[in-house]
């Protein structure tokens, strides 16, 4: 499990084809990989990745199956490019954003990218199939980054970044047209799926949570 409070910026320094997935190398910046070891999890650009060699010649090193290339924006790196890096969560950690499993659920692209005072307004288009798991105030992570809904329209979504998430991130780099990875609040997608499973007395109908009755009322 991660927060979505990234903990630095890697470097990729290569990105090679191997068999059907792709292996990739980081570099990892400022964050501390001494204490990480081959089997370890870590959160690249969002996505939950297992690290197959940590700490030999200050390198992380991935493997990507075809499953994770399809699903992520992670095929689409080459050697230069920099990921926002979070290690995971210790039972001592502070959750300082929201609970995030790194498993990204669709890519979204970003619409607009505009200034206001020292913040920037993002607004990007997620997948049509995960616009209702979006509600003002919710979370979200965006590339790794736990960030606040500002507004929900259909399938696009505000955010706001505010002058810190510019600077220790890289989503100060994101420009009209860019693709990101997009996780939904794990307790949205939960949520729903007990409702599913309840049936329609969920829904409201008598006996349901929409129903007096069913509090006592």
């Amino acid at each position: 499990m991660f927060t979505g409070i990234v903990e630095g910026v890697g470097e990729v320094t290569a990105a090679e084809p191997a068999g059907a997935g792709r292996r990739l190398v980081v570099a990892p910046g400022t964050v501390d990989i001494a204490d990480l070891n081959a089997g370890d999890s870590i959160l690249v650009n969002g996505a939950c990745l297992t690290t197959v060699t940590a700490g030999g010649e200050g390198r992380l090193r991935f493997d990507l199956s075809a499953e994770t290339l399809e699903c992520t924006t992670l095929g689409g790196l080459a050697g230069g490019d920099r990921v926002n890096l979070e290690k995971a969560l210790l039972p001592t950690t502070r959750l300082g954003g929201h609970l995030v499993s790194g498993h990204v659920d669709g890519v979204g692209q970003v619409l607009q990218r505009r200034p206001e005072g020292e913040y920037e307004r993002l607004r990007i288009r997620v997948p049509a199939a995960l616009g209702k798991y979006f509600a003002g105030k919710g979370s979200v992570c965006l590339d790794g980054v736990s960030l606040t809904v500002n507004g929900v329209s259909g399938d696009e979504v505000d955010l706001m970044l505010i002058p810190h998430t510019l600077q220790v991130t890289n989503l100060a780099r994101l420009k009209a047209g860019d693709r990101v990875n997009v996780e939904v609040d794990l307790v949205a997608r939960y949520l729903e799926r007990l409702l599913q499973a309840q049936g329609p007395d969920c829904a409201g109908g008598p006996g349901g949570i929409g129903d007096p009755r069913s509090t006592g009322q």
